[in-house]
């Protein structure tokens, strides 16, 4: 993709050249990435009439956009402009819980906002994107930091007492994705994005997986916008990892496509299979016993890793003539599909493939070294399918469910 090209345009054309028509999906009016991309905000704003805007952020992704001089810059246009400080939990970590959610539809309504500006990741634009859709306002991108690829989700991944949950929300009515700003991120959670894109490689599997056994729909364009922006991620690793504007600019646009690829399908398929349902587990199992949070991107990179090796090793055992028990009744379901479904497999990079690019990224290789033990992995292996039960990856058909 042509990095000078604007990224909505880029779709459209693509899906025009296959026939494919879009014009039910609403994509953002604007996105911006370049250089001093946040510095639009304000005359967009003007333009579109709003009177008084909330930014929601933290005290870190506030200074990383300098969001006081960001706020006096649309008071000079004659908006009103407030900001929420999202308070983290006990743990020290800002999530999209409840508590988050009620404390920026507090100050939503206090401030008579007409328009949510989410300055920040992955969590501050689910926090914002929900209470939004709650309030009955439009919301606006200023991403932080290229770490996840949601920030054109429609859908907001919360946590309710607890349990992580997917719920309907909007998506950005603009994105403004200043480079100058990303370039700073830290560099962890560089190598978060790059991990969220990594698993692109087995969500594309489950979901072939699951429109061949398991009867879901599929979209081919939307699966090869998202390889597509995998693979340029791939292959400007080392960019990416030693954060070189080029390769800043080739993560976010990547992250922002597969975001689109989402919108255009209208679920997460394209970028979330097993490895996504892992890392949530994980997630919920650090909730649970008080321990602090890893960033999404990180888990998700570290357990496309480990689902690409269990699901080498489960359909290894299918294939063997002497295949039994849980073995033989996976080879049962995939039928005259096995080979076909192994064949696949075999396209993906393996586990160490998948490890030494994470390294490349600058980002942890395996779960331990996120704190993820290893008998917290064989019980994710075991239970997460259950997460997401509606979808039909392979690991759900290993662990023997419908």
């Amino acid at each position: 993709m042509n990095p000078h090209t604007d990224i909505v345009a880029f779709v459209k054309h693509g899906a025009e050249t296959r026939g494919i028509r879009l014009s039910e999906v609403a994509f953002p009016d604007e996105i911006v990435l370049a250089p001093g991309a946040t510095a639009r905000l304000p005359a967009y704003l003007k333009d579109k009439g709003h009177r008084r805007a909330l930014l929601v952020g933290d005290p870190l992704t506030m200074a990383a956009a300098k969001g006081d001089e960001l706020a006096d810059a649309i008071r000079e246009l004659g908006i009103a402009a407030e900001a929420t400080l999202v308070k983290p939990n006990a743990a020290g970590d800002v999530v999209a819980d409840e508590a988050s959610i009620v404390q920026t539809l507090l100050d939503i309504q206090q401030h008579g906002a007409d328009v949510a500006v989410a300055v920040g990741a992955g969590t501050l634009h689910d926090i914002t994107r929900y209470a939004a859709y709650t309030a009955g306002l439009p919301f606006v991108s200023v991403p932080t930091a290229p770490s996840v690829d949601g920030f054109t989700s429609k859908g907001a991944p919360l946590l309710i007492r607890g349990d992580k949950i997917t719920v309907p929300a909007i998506g950005p009515e603009a994105i403004f994705a200043d480079t100058d700003v990303l370039a700073q991120a830290p560099g962890a959670m560089v190598a978060a994005g790059f991990g969220d894109m990594l698993g692109k490689y087995t969500s594309l599997f489950d979901w072939k997986v699951g429109h061949a056994l398991g009867g879901e729909d599929y979209a081919p364009y939307v699966a090869e916008l998202t390889a597509m922006a995998l693979e340029e991620c791939v292959a400007s690793v080392e960019a990416i990892g030693a954060r070189t504007p080029a390769g800043i600019e080739t993560l976010t646009r990547a992250l922002i496509v597969s975001g689109l690829a989402m919108l255009i399908f209208g679920q997460s398929h394209s970028a979330s299979g097993a490895e996504h349902h892992l890392s949530h587990y994980w997630e919920m199992e650090l909730l649970r016993t008080g321990r602090r949070q890893v960033l999404h991107g990180a888990k998700v990179g570290a357990a496309c890793a480990v689902i690409a090796e269990h699901y080498r090793h489960w359909l290894g055992q299918a294939a063997a003539l002497n295949a039994s028990g849980p073995a033989a009744a996976l080879a049962a379901k995939l039928g005259d599909r096995l080979p076909e479904v192994a064949e696949w497999l075999g396209e993906l990079p393996g586990a160490p493939r998948i490890r030494e690019l994470l390294r490349t990224a600058g980002g942890p290789d395996l779960p331990e070294a996120l704190g993820i033990e290893s008998e917290l992995v064989a019980r994710s292996l075991r239970e997460a399918d259950e997460i997401r039960p509606g979808r039909k990856t392979l690991l759900r058909m290993i662990n023997g469910r419908p």
